[in-house]
């Protein structure tokens, strides 16, 4: 039994020199250096400051950087496993729409651009998590050293509120590019439609999206302010043809020649590859002031949908014409009158 336990008194006196010393909350060498001695309190706060509170920063800073990287690694996992693609999914989505062998197409994917959505989502949210942690270490490493910390957390505190306010868009915007890209709504080579801009995707960031549309107008888009996006370049497309035949032809006719024109082009060397299904003729479309308007839809790769309308319209064109099928044109009947006061003027003309 001490000597400690023996006179109660001089426990109570030695605590709360300690305490003193020490502070409400003695870290485990300033304790051990007081008692080892015997209550020497210059001793002590100098073991304290040169010993004590240096191991409880570097303890802090090891914590610190631990949790960084375990953080890091665990948020590059789970990115990768949100970002990949459910193929399963998507080969079912794509064969009940009636696309021949879906698998081949699921498998030209880009997988870089799958990789470059992960490693920007999971820096952004690595960064972020690391900041916070940092701080927090930051603001520990003060208390070691016994800075008041009320004032500072109030400051930040108020500093964060002004910042929120004065860059609300810039959150918005980066806010907005983030779920962008963890939902993949579109990518770099894809041609979208973000409303008054229309173009292909040249850069994605967090705040924005660069465009180029057909004219070569670079658009700088703020992700905060798409309301909606028309991706024209994701798994595959339509090329979709409305040509006119007059009111007189014989409209089975002018189907069976569309059918079996885009049949033969869609089956050509130069097509194949990019066509994803059969030509289909869905029939009449308007009746117009001119003609009859038909409609046929194939569906392609991403991308080649425009081209490939081109190339039908041409085709067709020869068709007709070969068939003696009338392709109209607006034709309008014009009237030239005279002056009507002098009788001796000719008769209205027409034109």
């Amino acid at each position: 039994m001490t000597h400690l336990a023996l006179f109660p008194e001089l426990a109570d006196d030695s605590a709360s020199t300690l305490t003193g010393t020490c502070g409400s909350e003695p870290k485990f060498v300033c304790e051990q250096v007081f008692e080892a001695t015997g209550g020497n309190e210059a001793l002590t706060q100098i073991a304290d400051w040169l010993i004590g509170r240096p191991l409880s920063v570097l303890a802090t800073v090891v914590v610190a950087w631990i949790a960084t990287r375990i953080a890091q690694r665990y948020v590059r996992r789970l990115v990768k496993r949100i970002v990949a693609p459910d193929r399963d999914a998507t080969v079912r989505r794509l064969a009940k729409i009636g696309i021949d062998n879906p698998t081949s197409l699921i498998g030209t994917e880009p997988v870089s651009r799958r990789d470059a959505r992960a490693t920007s989502i999971s820096d952004v949210v690595g960064s972020t998590i690391t900041a916070v942690i940092w701080v927090v270490a930051f603001i520990l490493v003060l208390g070691e050293f016994g800075f008041d910390l009320g004032p500072f957390i109030a400051g930040a505190g108020i500093a964060g509120v002004a910042l929120g306010f004065g860059a609300q868009s810039l959150v918005k915007d980066c806010i907005a590019g983030l779920f962008m890209l963890v939902e993949d709504q579109y990518g770099i080579g894809d041609i979208v439609d973000l409303g008054e801009a229309i173009g292909e995707v040249e850069q994605v960031t967090l705040r924005t999206t660069v465009l180029r549309s057909l004219d070569g107008t670079v658009w700088h888009v703020p992700n905060g302010e798409v309301q909606r996006v028309g991706n024209k370049s994701q798994l595959w497309s339509i090329a979709l043809v409305d040509i006119d035949v007059a009111y007189d032809s014989d409209i089975a006719a002018a189907k069976n020649l569309m059918l079996s024109t885009a049949t033969e082009v869609c089956a050509s060397k130069q097509w194949s590859p990019d066509v994803l299904g059969e030509p289909i003729v869905l029939g009449v479309e308007s009746l117009g002031a001119d003609g009859i308007t038909l409609r046929m839809i194939v569906k392609t790769s991403p991308g080649s949908q425009w081209a490939l309308q081109r190339e039908l319209r041409e085709a067709l064109k020869a068709s007709y014409d070969n068939a003696g099928i009338e392709i109209p044109f607006p034709q309008r009947t014009v009237w030239v009158r005279s002056d009507a006061t002098d009788p001796g003027q000719p008769a209205p003309t027409m034109l």
